[in-house]
């Protein structure tokens, strides 16, 4: 087999700009009055010069901030746009799993836009019927499939459209974000439909925002900032490099807020008192967490809490992946923090498997009542590195497998 034959898609070379106009005419008669007005457009350069090759049987990752090209690159590959510069060579049949849902009809039930929708895919309806107990299965809406499409949340809708289009037989799927359609069960259902793709060898370009998903089953990945490719390689180096460029809260609600606006003229006097009550209390006790050292074996995070009386507390921390936790400990009960201190806690990273990680719930407690007194703001992601792709999940079993000697 040459090497071109190994190539599900190669882009070469690819530039995408739009126009964007200085001013819009809002109706027919401005642009009867002013024919001959010279109208002025901004050039938007969304890609500049991309390149890359994904290989047949390959999962491919894409990241970036919005704003940074991969919608337009999906669109691209898609055949949705045509490149202004460069090559884009497809070698297969190719789903965009882009815009889920295109082709529904509000007005018809979630039954009859499943048999409309297979048919813009290309099922017959003899397909469709044997196919639709699947469908209805996997998006878990079965009681509502009688009723108008309208009357559907909008995950309810995308979760139909999913189930949907993974029924096409194909040897390319773009996937854009297809893991915030639903709820974590139906998550699951996801990951699971992932690992079947990487075990039948489908080329699969997956575009993301969850570093975790990407690290967890993607072969290689590329960085898209401001329309050009900044890293490509391994995944987990992409996406560290992502997320340390781009660094989340993870509770942003908890964040102090300035309230000195022009909005308290509305809220009444009890209101007022509240979050006087809870500025005071923020002022009052403090903790702050820190990543201070990672090894091979061992990740050590340094916390510091302060309290304004002699309050009896404990500090509280939880490890998360892909926004589940799945690990928590707290310091002992029996030897109550008072005022301020330091703490360490070393972490074991040789019990978990690849992935994104973080320590997301450095609290401290009131003893007493385990009232919530302080929050840390600060982001603490780290990463396992690895290469068995035989462990997906977050915890890392031991390898005590024993053998069946075969009669």
């Amino acid at each position: 087999m040459s090497k071109s034959d190994e190539i599900a898609i190669k882009v070469s070379g690819v530039s995408k700009s739009f126009k964007l106009p200085h001013e819009k005419n809002t109706s027919i008669k401005s642009l009867i009055v002013h024919p001959f007005r010279k109208r002025t457009y901004e050039k938007q350069e969304v890609l500049k010069n991309i390149n890359f090759e994904i290989k047949k049987g390959e999962f491919f990752g894409i990241v970036g901030r919005n704003g940074s090209g991969k919608s337009t690159l999906l669109k691209l590959l898609a055949g949705i746009y045509s490149p202004d510069k460069g090559h884009i060579q497809i070698n297969g049949k190719l789903t965009p799993f882009i815009e889920l849902g295109v082709g529904f009809n509000p007005e018809l039930t979630g039954r009859e836009n499943v048999f409309l929708n297979g048919a813009l895919l290309g099922f017959n309806r003899k397909d469709m019927t044997a196919m639709y107990q699947e469908i209805v299965d996997f998006a878990e809406i079965e009681k509502f499939m009688d009723q108008k499409l309208k009357n559907y949340s909008s995950g309810m809708q995308v979760r139909l459209a999913f189930s949907i289009a993974i029924r096409a037989n194909s040897e390319i799927l773009l996937l854009d974000e297809v893991l915030a359609v639903g709820d974590a069960a139906f998550q699951q259902k996801c990951y699971d439909y992932f690992e079947e793709l990487k075990r039948n060898k489908k080329t699969v370009i997956l575009v993301s925002h969850d570093m975790g998903a990407v690290t967890r089953f993607c072969n290689r990945a590329i960085y898209l900032k401001d329309g050009k490719i900044i890293q490509e390689g391994n995944t987990l180096e992409v996406a560290e490099t992502y997320a340390v460029e781009n660094i989340r809260v993870d509770n942003p609600e908890l964040l102090d807020k300035d309230t000195d606006d022009d909005n308290t003229k509305t809220k009444s006097t009890e209101d007022i008192r509240k979050e006087t009550e809870e500025k005071n209390r923020q002022k009052a006790y403090s903790i702050t967490g820190s990543i201070v050292k990672q090894t091979k074996e061992t990740i050590i995070i340094n916390i510091k809490y302060k309290s304004k009386n002699d309050s009896k507390m404990y500090v509280g921390i939880s490890i998360t992946k892909d926004g589940v936790s799945i690990g928590e400990i707290a310091t002992d009960y029996n030897k109550p923090l008072h005022g301020s201190g330091e703490l360490y806690y070393e972490l074991d990273q040789r019990m978990f498997n690849v992935g994104t990680y973080r320590f997301a719930g450095i609290t401290l407690f009131r003893l007493e009542n385990r009232e919530v007194l302080a929050v840390n703001k600060k982001n603490n992601e780290f990463y396992i590195k690895g290469d068995d792709d035989r462990r997906g999940a977050a915890v890392r079993l031991p390898d005590s497998w024993k053998y069946a000697k075969k009669n």
